[in-house]
This record gives structure tokens, sequence and C-alpha cells, in this order.
């Protein structure tokens, strides 16, 4: 077990309060919390009154309509329901690799803790787990003091193995018990069959797919001769990059992307993609203006 902590800057989270208002109002309807169900019984805010039926909350009857009218009725409340966030963060080999100042994990770890933050603005709950060829599956919980444990978790994972996404969601989707909002971080660095099973599983909740590539990935700014390090298998690649390598490279990335947003626009999710070189409430802000709500 390596003893590296990896970095992750919470610094964000006073620009998140800044725009709390923005936020928030946007969370709502798309995140946690907030959301609004219509029914007789007991609730936040009476709407009016409906005609009593057999089966509804007896105590709900209001007897001073009953003493006017000698019919009887039922408050109608509007009542709050919360949903629940899991983000699944992944905690592969290939998402410790960095040509700047955060690896694309510590990048993605720093969205997974923004993302829990704005829940628990809410008090509802969430979860983070982590996930390579395995899922480490945490519980959800509502709360700051868990999510500073979650972050504290974050810091101390041991990236290893390659992704296999469809086979993590798969165990994962036994622990979600009612239609949630699904995060997944990742680099999406992995066979697109696997990413489209994962997504269709998927796609009955709120899901949320946000690419993290570093910057040297989306635009290969190297020339020359080179030696290429796969760090999820450890293959090793000499080779010559020319500008028509190059120019392949972006191509088949490009495509691999098209291919990932075409999916999740073919069932409603949502997709972004994000260099770690971009200020992560930059990230934040795009996300949730961008979201299909």
């Amino acid at each position: 077990m390596s003893d590296r902590k990896h970095r992750i800057d919470v610094d964000f989270f006073r620009q998140l309060d800044r725009f709390t208002f923005m936020v928030r109002k946007r969370v709502s309807s798309a995140y946690a919390g907030s959301r609004r169900s219509t029914h007789s019984g007991r609730g936040l805010d009476t709407l009016g009154y409906v005609e009593y039926h057999p089966g509804d909350d007896i105590k709900s009857i209001d007897w001073n309509v009953y003493a006017r009218s000698e019919k009887l009725y039922v408050r109608e409340f509007e009542e709050d329901k919360s949903v629940t966030t899991h983000i699944l963060l992944d905690a592969s080999n290939s998402m410790d690799y960095t040509s700047g100042e955060f690896t694309k994990y510590e990048y993605g770890a720093m969205l997974a803790s923004g993302f829990a933050y704005l829940v628990t603005k809410d008090n509802d709950k969430f979860g983070i787990s982590t996930y390579a060829e395995d899922i480490t599956i945490s519980q959800t919980h509502r709360g700051r003091r868990y999510l500073l444990r979650d972050i504290d978790r974050m810091a101390d994972v041991e990236l290893e193995g390659k992704t296999e996404l469809n086979k993590c969601v798969e165990q994962y989707e036994k622990v979600i018990h009612s239609r949630s909002l699904v995060v997944i971080i990742s680099d999406f660095m992995e066979d697109i069959s696997s990413i489209e099973s994962a997504i269709y599983r998927l796609s009955h909740h709120d899901l949320m797919l946000i690419q993290v590539l570093d910057p040297s990935e989306s635009d290969l700014s190297m020339h020359g001769h080179v030696k290429l390090f796969d760090l999820e298998t450890d293959d090793e690649l000499k080779t010559y990059l020319s500008n028509n390598f190059k120019d392949k490279y972006q191509e088949e990335l490009q495509a691999h992307i098209d291919g990932i947003r075409n999916i999740c626009d073919h069932v409603g999710a949502d997709f972004f993609t994000f260099t770690t070189d971009t200020p992560v409430f930059d990230a934040f802000f795009h996300t949730i203006n961008g979201r299909k709500v």
C-alpha cells in the first residue's frame, strides 16, 4: 500500500458559497432536494382542500370546514422529496496521469467533493464510491462531517488496475433503491461498449457523465521520438509522433468522445468533458448551466 496522499483542494467551496442562490436554484430541479410533490396528508405548505375519500388520512380532515359545509375535506399539501446522489469516481491507474498541477484523479475527486458539498446544502443523502476493476461501495449518508470523511478517504485511495465501468455499475446498481442522481467521473479511456452498457443500465436515473482529461491528452503537443507508457497495462511503446500521427490521434479521440455523447443524448443523460487545467468552479458553472433540465 502506497503512503502517497492525493491532493484534493477544496478552496473552491468558498466560490460555490458565493453563488449559493444561483447554484441552489439549479440544484433544486436537477440535483438533490426540493423536488416537489402534491398529495393529501401532512407536509410543508397547504395548497388547499380536496373532498375526503375512504382511505385518506383522517387526521388531515379539516373539521372547521366540515362545521361550515357539513362535508368532509382534507388538507392538500406540497411536500419536499429528497433525491439521493450517487457519485462514482474512477480510481484506475490511467487517472494517475498529469502534465500539470493535478492528476486526473485529483481533479475528479475535487469534482466529486463539490457535488457532495452542493447536496449537503439541502441536507440530502450522497455517496462517493471509487472504482476500477471492482468498485468500493460507500454507503449513502448526509451531513458535512461525512463529506470531510469522504475527502480524507479519497485522498488515501491507491490507484490501481484497469477500468471496467460496466462490471462496476452492475455491482453498484443493486444498492440504488429509488430513482436517483448518478454522477460518473472518469477519463472514460476504455472500450465504448462497456461505457454504453453502463449508461443503459443507469438510464432510468438522472444520469451525468463527466470526462476528465489531461491537457496533453486532449491536445497532443509532443513531437518526434517519444516513449509512451500505458499506466493501466504497463505496456511501453517507442514511436515517432509525426503530424499525421497526431492528426489521426485527435480524430480517434474526438470520435470516442462523440460516441459517448451520442449514447448519452439517446438516453437523455448529460455528458461534459473538462481538462485538468480548467478551474474547478468553472467546470461546475458550465455543468450546472448545461444540464438538460
